[in-house]
This record gives structure tokens, C-alpha cells and sequence, in this order.
């Protein structure tokens, strides 16, 4: 009995073996599909399978996993292969002009712009003109409504935006305003894109981080 105890706790103390290979070949809100090491399994927000893969949090667009005791955020389609190596999180640092206002081009939907970030606007915000130039048809597809400016108050459209660049940072998905006129003169980079990043200040420059 005494050598059946010991071999249980010698097993029980192993390491267990590194996953290999994760695919994400379903997305659902709260659920995913995944194939882990050729094993197909279901998982729930909450749910680790046999593996040691937990499902964090997951949506239509991607699953945060937790895999090796390192969160990964994959998109439907992906997969990692090998030794899991945590991915190197993408900065991008944004230098003040000088006037002290931060730009940097970047470009949405693949079209290239000229930001303007700006920490006190709630979304990315554009003017109408801006937007057309973007093949962006706000009437159409945004969400009508009314905003506040500096001088007025004027209609605006909620869109979204299918992707944001900046540097090397990558968003989809983010929310944008257009204001009918000529205002703002340039495209703001507001909250619904800078919150979704790290932000931190190093000297005098602006750093953007990933946060997976």
C-alpha cells in the first residue's frame, strides 16, 4: 500500500505535458470550439478541458485562452503549433508635434488617414467628408443621433469601423462617429480604440501597448 501511495504522489507531482497544438474552429458568445492536440472539446467561459486549455472569455470575433499558464486571444481559424510561446505584445509610441498634439498615420479599413489621438473624445470621430473619402456610407448603415461640439450641437451617425490601424497595432471592430459639416479637421483617435490598449507615458511620448 505504502508503494502504491508513493507511485500516486510521484504521479500526481509530474508536470503535465505541454500542450502542442490549439485550433479555434467555432465561436460562439460565452462558448468555443476548439481542437486541442487533434481532441476536439467544447469549452464554456470557465471551462478548462482535459488538456489544461481554459476558455477566459470568448465572443463571435475571438477566445482568450489560457494555455500553459499564458493567455492567448485567437481568432476563428487560428491555431498555434509547438512549444506555446506567450506572444510578443505590439507598442507603438506616438511623439508630440510642435504644437504638443500627438498624430501618427495609421489608416482605416486599409485606407490610409492622419490621426489625431485624442484621450478626452469618446469614440474615433470624423467629418463627413472624411468619411465619404473612406467609402464609409454613415446615412445608410450609422445610427443617427445628436452630439455636443465646442460650438454647437449637430447630428452625428454611429458606424463601425471594421479595422483601425496605428503603427503596428491592429484593432477590429471599433466604433466610430461621423458629424455632418466640416468638423472635427482631423480624425480623432478617441476612447474606443485607445481604451482597448495600455497606455502609459515615457517622457515626452504617448506609448500604446497591446493588452493581449
Amino acid at each position: 500500500m505504502k508503494f502504491l501511495w508513493l507511485v500516486t504522489m510521484l504521479l500526481l507531482a509530474l508536470p503535465a505535458q505541454a500542450v502542442e497544438k490549439v485550433s479555434v474552429v467555432g465561436l460562439f458568445s460565452g462558448r468555443a470550439v476548439l481542437e486541442i492536440d487533434g481532441a476536439r472539446r467544447v469549452l464554456k467561459v470557465g471551462d478548462t478541458s482535459p488538456e489544461g486549455v481554459r476558455l477566459l472569455a470568448a465572443d463571435s470575433e475571438s477566445a482568450l485562452l489560457e494555455i500553459d499558464g499564458r493567455q492567448q486571444r485567437m481568432a476563428l481559424g487560428s491555431q498555434i503549433s509547438g512549444s506555446y510561446k506567450a506572444p510578443q505584445r505590439v507598442e507603438v509610441h506616438v511623439w508630440p508635434d510642435t504644437r504638443g498634439m500627438y498624430r501618427m498615420p495609421g489608416s482605416i479599413n486599409g485606407q490610409t488617414v492622419s490621426f489625431l489621438v485624442d484621450t478626452g473624445a469618446t469614440h474615433v470621430s470624423m467629418n463627413a467628408e472624411q468619411a465619404r473619402r473612406l467609402g464609409i456610407d454613415y446615412r445608410v448603415h450609422g445610427e443617427r443621433g445628436m452630439a455636443s461640439t465646442a460650438s454647437d450641437v449637430v447630428p452625428v451617425y454611429r458606424v463601425n469601423l471594421e479595422r483601425v490601424q496605428l503603427g503596428d497595432i491592429t484593432l477590429r471592430q471599433v466604433s466610430a462617429i461621423v458629424l455632418e459639416g466640416t468638423q472635427p479637421p482631423d480624425v480623432l483617435l478617441g476612447q474606443s480604440f485607445l481604451n482597448r490598449l495600455e497606455m502609459r507615458r515615457e517622457s515626452e511620448a504617448m506609448v500604446l501597448k497591446e493588452k493581449y
